[in-house]
């Protein structure tokens, strides 16, 4: 019964309607009372021979009566108790939610989307049933059981009601055996299906990969033998779960072998009448939910509670990124200033991702970041985006460190494009628009002419309606950066940040986009890490980044009289180009 207390929460915010749905149950066992005493009354009748009509009307309408009281009373408590359950259901997905969005990148390398797929789904609807089956049974089991028993003794015989009760212990027994393996049980059937949503997810999002490696078939059999894993597990659930119904039923038929034999005797020494016998058969009847509710109890409370245990394991867990303030601003405008002295990421502890990082950008100047893979580019936007704040240093933004700034101010104040960008399936017009939903279609296409986009789309049948599918299946790779770059223009923030976005563009494309930029980013900061050097050669600063290190700064002029790494890269990237071009 722990898993009432921990959603007593629940239960004490919605009180009011765990209160009428209770009050509905109750009166609904009361009910259930009259049909078995009216049949009693007529059998008793019928053996004596003194029957009339008006007997036979009176206790059929007295059933009647009972049967549009039962409806009423039942179409109450489902309202009020199933729809309590929906709440608890809407809350804690909303939950689950907000805390996914709060979370920090650590939190997404520990936990993979199918296994919080099944969090917010398969848990959720285990803890669901709790607050509506779970309390239906509950009451059930105590007051529709126990208003029975009380009838039993009261309209028939307590004498009678007592020995036919002698099998109720094993009940109880069944349930807290078969609950503790279910308990086990049900934890490892969660798990494995965590894990089957996970290879699911990852199958699908890489069903082009799987087929232009030839590997189709390898992942087909790694899938069938993780389902038949997953069904194996499942099995010993179903077990479990199968025998509480049949030993219920046994022990009911216990109870009906006493009463019939035990009652027999009774009504041939006429201690009871026959009336009142078929009352009690009847009362039995009435038994035989609450008594089924006892095992479909503990089985929703072992599910429940295994449940709500992997759920507040999940929102129990803390982001690394920690909000400082409560209050937000509308505008941060001025200097971005770098500062970092040491970085190293959570997971690896003896490298230094970063040392010794410093510049200084003036709202309307662009800094290029440039580098071999690995050299750091990509952490230093993950430090501006405040994807990690253990860093020995600090961020300044309008001379204030970006750590006491309110995050949903700063990140504002960010747009940022990766080099592998998340489209949503729905129109190229609304994906424009995403960061301002009540952008026009001018305001669209003026993001979507500084991003080169606005011919291609053009050239579409649907235009800007034009759907682009699952992750913008339906677009090439450079029509999917450009279209990420547009979402990002149109938001028109303080920062612009390009984390190598111009990869998938020609030459022709990548220029007409800077020059763009330069146009209408002329007093706000942008960020362009590349690996192509024509992507940043008009920036004010550019970094050379070598092992979290920069190894050479300055303008592009000035890197080229250094003849560093930047003036070999930027010789063999322009001889590949006049190679390419021959070629051509």
């Amino acid at each position: 019964m722990d898993i009432f207390i921990k959603l007593s929460w629940f239960f004490k915010k919605y009180k009011k309607r765990y209160f009428l749905g209770i009050l509905f149950l109750i009166l609904t066992s009361f009910a259930n009372l009259i049909p078995p005493l009216a049949l009693g009354r007529m059998a008793e009748l019928l053996n004596q021979g003194k029957i009339s009509w008006l007997d036979f009307f009176i206790n059929v309408l007295g059933i009647i009566v009972a049967a549009l009281f039962l409806y009423m009373f039942r179409l109450g408590w489902r309202s009020q108790l199933w729809g309590g359950a929906q709440i608890l259901a809407r809350d804690l997905t909303t939950k689950l939610y907000w805390h996914f969005l709060k979370m920090d990148r650590t939190f997404y390398q520990r936990h993979r989307t199918g296994d919080l797929m099944a969090h917010a789904t398969n848990d959720i609807t285990a803890i669901q049933f709790v607050a509506g089956d779970g309390v239906l049974a509950l009451v059930d089991a105590v007051f529709t059981g126990g208003t029975t028993l009380i009838a039993m003794m009261i309209f028939v015989d307590w004498r009678l009601t007592l020995i036919a009760m002698i099998p109720m212990p094993l009940l109880a027994l069944m349930a807290r055996f078969l609950g503790t393996k279910l308990h086990e049980a049900y934890r490892h059937s969660q798990e494995a299906f965590s894990q089957l949503n996970n290879k699911t997810q990852e199958s699908i999002t890489g069903i082009k990969v799987l087929k232009t490696f030839g590997q189709a078939q390898e992942d087909i059999a790694a899938f069938d033998k993780m389902t038949y894993d997953t069904i194996r597990i499942n099995k010993r659930v179903f077990k479990i779960d199968s025998l509480y119904d049949p030993l219920t039923t046994l022990i009911i038929g216990f109870t009906y072998i006493i009463t019939i034999i035990v009652g027999g005797q009774m009504v041939q020494t006429n201690e009871i009448n026959i009336g009142q016998l078929v009352s009690f058969v009847a009362y039995i009847a009435s038994l035989e939910w609450p008594m089924f509710a006892i095992g479909y109890l503990f089985n929703l409370i072992e599910r429940g509670s295994a449940s709500y245990k992997r759920v507040m394991s999940l929102l129990s867990e803390k982001s690394l990124i920690k909000d400082q303030v409560d209050h937000t601003v509308d505008k941060i405008t001025g200097n971005l200033e770098v500062n970092i002295d040491k970085f190293k990421y959570p997971d690896e502890k003896n490298r230094l991702a970063l040392q010794k990082i410093n510049f200084n950008l003036k709202p309307g100047q662009t800094l290029g970041l440039v580098g071999k893979v690995g050299a750091g580019k990509s952490t230093i936007i993950e430090l501006l985006m405040r994807d990690f704040d253990n860093y020995q240093g600090q961020i300044k933004l309008a001379g204030k460190n970006i750590k006491d700034i309110a995050l949903d101010s700063y990140l504002g104040e960010i747009s940022y494009v990766p080099q592998d960008n998340f489209l949503f399936s729905v129109s190229i017009a609304d994906n424009i628009r995403f960061a301002e939903p009540e952008a026009s279609l001018d305001q669209i296409r003026q993001a979507a002419q500084e991003a080169a986009l606005d011919t291609d789309i053009m050239l579409f049948p649907n235009k800007y309606d034009t759907l682009v599918g699952e992750n913008g299946v339906s677009l090439s790779g450079g029509q999917k950066q450009r279209l990420a770059i547009a979402r990002a223009l149109i938001k028109d923030s303080q920062i612009l940040i390009l984390d190598d976005a111009l990869s998938a563009v020609d030459a022709k494309t990548e220029k007409s986009i800077l020059n763009n930029l330069q146009k209408c980013r002329k007093d706000k900061t942008t960020i362009i890490a590349a690996h192509r050097l024509s992507s940043v050669m008009k920036a004010d600063l550019i970094l050379v980044l070598k092992d979290g290190q920069v190894i050479e700064r300055g303008t592009h002029d000035q890197l080229l009289a250094e003849n560093g790494w930047y003036k070999e890269m930027w010789d063999r990237q322009e001889l590949e180009k006049k190679v390419g071009e021959g070629i051509e």
